[in-house]
């Protein structure tokens, strides 16, 4: 595990790559939200983020945000993996903003539960700008319908879009292989948002290619390893040894 001295100087650096490239898209960097990814990595790490002022923390596996969740007072949680619907009652309720809806199924267990609950769950819907199978997310002309499906359904509130890019090819700039990409979901953004004003975030960029989605509008970015360092073996677990 990385100290809470080279923590503090990798938030720095990421906070100043934000800050420069929206700058230089005639944005405020205080439009962009940084996400920290505390994938694997123990609570000891989230709770020295949230210290430090990183307070929108994320995860990928529910277990896992479940299990951290009680251990990092002051995070606002963010789930940006794949969500099964028998893990929609462990979310439900938690003030999770939920990145990943890319099915109506998923869209009827998270109403469902929200309104037998009286919450309002807010979502962003995934959508697989690069077609990758490896990835989830709803197909790029399937997104206008399926926000409309959720802004429909009971106690859920649809805020924005999410993607999550596949790999660049070997060899090839992940600036330059995603910047299209990324303006393409604004454009699609943009257009739903027409409809429906209060579709707002795009969530989208990592590591690699923060420059990329800032100057393509994204309202938050997704940062892990350049923050944390390399990721462990395996989820953290509360009984791991």
């Amino acid at each position: 595990m990385i100290s809470t001295e080279e923590l503090a100087g990798r938030l720095e650096t990421t906070r100043h790559r934000i800050a420069e490239a929206a700058v230089a898209a005639g944005r405020q960097p205080g439009d962009v939200v940084l996400l920290g990814v505390t994938k694997t990595h123990p609570p000891e790490l989230a709770r020295a983020a949230v210290q430090l002022g990183l307070v929108d923390l994320a995860e990928n596996r529910v277990q896992e945000l479940t299990a951290k969740r009680t251990e990092v007072p002051g995070a606002r949680w963010h789930l940006v993996g794949r969500l099964q619907r028998n893990k929609v009652k462990d979310i439900v309720g938690t003030q999770t903003l939920v990145h990943s809806v890319d099915r109506r199924s998923l869209v009827d267990a998270l109403s469902a539960r929200a309104e037998r609950d009286g919450v309002v769950q807010r979502l962003l819907v995934q959508v697989n700008v690069g077609e990758d199978p490896a990835k989830g997310g709803c197909r790029f002309t399937e997104t206008e319908d399926l926000v409309a499906y959720a802004r429909a359904r009971p106690n859920l509130a649809v805020e924005g879009l999410m993607t999550i890019l596949p790999l660049p090819p070997e060899g090839a700039d992940p600036i330059e292989e995603a910047r299209p990409r990324f303006a393409a979901l604004r454009e699609q953004r943009d257009a739903v948002r027409a409809r429906f004003p209060e579709v707002v975030h795009l969530s989208m960029g990592m590591s690699a290619d923060l420059e990329a989605a800032v100057a393509e509008g994204a309202t938050m970015v997704r940062v892990g390893t350049a923050l944390f360092g390399p990721r462990g073996d395996g989820p953290w677990r509360k009984d791991a040894a």
